[in-house]
């Protein structure tokens, strides 16, 4: 019989299923895992400290390039802190944009990890069908805020500028033939609210397509049904938060408990698992993906019949609109001092949380009474789900660390910060 060696493995960073920086440090005992060692910070940017050198109104972008695929969440968290410090109220208009927008990008955020997770175990047809949605998603960033990815829409006093009344066309080119491209623009051609119902009705079908190819596969379920399984009272012990949290079986949403924006008026289901491992936290998450639409819906309903403002109206906070800078001094005098030297907020401390696409994302923001924060500290769900890396590898294969780092949905923007 041949004799079992103990390895010390590196696991990463140029692993493929490591996701860019994780370097794990595995110790094995022949292929089972003995010690499961995540070493971080190949990805540490100072965010925090970048944040405390800026105006508060600089610093938005920054959020965006945290978790980096949950862009507009990131903001959220941000500027509800400042608005909470300054004891500012929004626009309504402003609230459902932003809950809306909440929702979109936890979706783009499930289907970044559906495609991602599925692949690192080796469903490679879930990739393709993912992105194929992302794309429509992320034309509706690019139409409101000009970019894919990083957005800086939320701000201070409500979001940057109102839906648009028309989305982008696609044009005929030398990859794409006319045919083609009156067929993508057939749904655009209304404005931006009838392209998200127009979503919003193709895509619990695609979900239903994603569930085909994997709920009852049987390969799928080899790979996920008891790995990396979590209690209950051990994921409160690990500080998860989000689906980490609800796949042990802990029926805890912020949107819910703790309802900010206009999540308190929204009628959707907190979808909860029973065994806490990695098929049931999949099983949550494509919930999630359901419950997300049928809140997008909602938004879009109420946005079609109630116009208004978007922005705050407070110039000291938000800038003036571009008509008011060229024709009225104080509107020009406002938009320099914003754009130069920021606004003040009162001396205090805050935090504020939002539910995030992969749990709770806080900002703990101390202000001293100047333009910029005295101290900003960022609450990364991934760090904490990233700490329970070796209790929950430990005894498994090494196989299965691929599934576990699926299932814990990570992206290192937000960990090393």
């Amino acid at each position: 019989m041949p004799e079992i060696k103990n390895y010390t493995l590196n696991f990463g960073p140029q692993h493929p299923a490591a996701h860019g920086v994780l370097r794990l440090v595995l110790e094995m005992d022949g292929e089972v895992i003995v010690r499961a060692d995540p070493h971080i910070g190949l990805l540490h940017r100072a965010t925090e400290k970048l944040a405390e050198t800026k105006p508060y109104n600089q610093s938005i972008g920054y959020m965006d390039r945290l978790d980096y695929v949950s862009m507009m969440c990131n903001e959220h968290a941000y500027v509800l802190a400042i608005e909470k410090l300054l004891g500012i109220d929004i626009p309504e208009r402003a609230k459902y944009i932003r809950v809306m927008f909440d929702e979109i990008t936890r979706i783009l955020n499930h289907l970044m990890w559906i495609g991602t997770h599925a692949l690192d175990v080796g469903a490679m047809t879930m990739f393709l069908y993912a992105f194929r949605e992302r794309e429509d998603l992320m034309d509706l960033y690019e139409a409101v805020s000009g970019a894919r990815m990083h957005a800086t829409y939320y701000r201070p006093g409500g979001v940057a500028r109102d839906l648009p009344d028309a989305m982008p066309q696609y044009l005929e080119s030398r990859w794409r033939s006319k045919k083609e491209a009156d067929r993508l623009n057939e749904n655009r051609q209304g404005s931006m609210l009838d392209f998200v119902d127009d979503f919003t009705r193709r895509f619990p079908g695609y979900v239903d397509e994603y569930e085909t190819l994997l709920t009852d596969n049987r390969i799928w379920k080899q790979r996920t049904v008891g790995i990396g399984v979590v209690s209950a009272e051990r994921a409160f012990q690990l500080g998860f938060t989000g689906p980490m949290l609800r796949g042990s079986g802990v029926e805890w949403d912020l949107r819910k408990k703790q309802p900010y924006e206009v999540y308190a008026r929204m009628d959707f289901d907190i979808p909860v698992g029973t065994n806490g491992d990695c098929y049931d936290r999949y099983l949550v998450r494509m919930e999630e993906m359901r419950q997300s639409n049928h809140i997008i819906r909602q938004c879009v309903e109420w946005l079609r019949v109630n116009p208004g403002i978007v922005l705050s109206d407070n110039h000291k906070v938000a800038a003036p609109r571009r008509e008011l800078i060229k024709a009225d001094m104080e509107g020009l005098i406002h938009h320099f001092k914003l754009f130069t030297e920021g606004y003040t907020l009162p001396e205090g401390e805050v935090y504020s949380a939002i539910e995030h696409p992969k749990g709770e994302f806080g900002i703990y923001l101390i202000s001293d009474g100047c333009n910029k924060p005295y101290r900003l500290k960022i609450r990364a769900p991934g760090f904490a789900h990233l700490s329970a890396m070796n209790e929950m590898a430990r005894g498994h294969m090494l196989a299965d660390v691929v599934a576990i780092i699926g299932t814990q949905d990570i992206v290192f923007g937000e960990i090393d910060r």
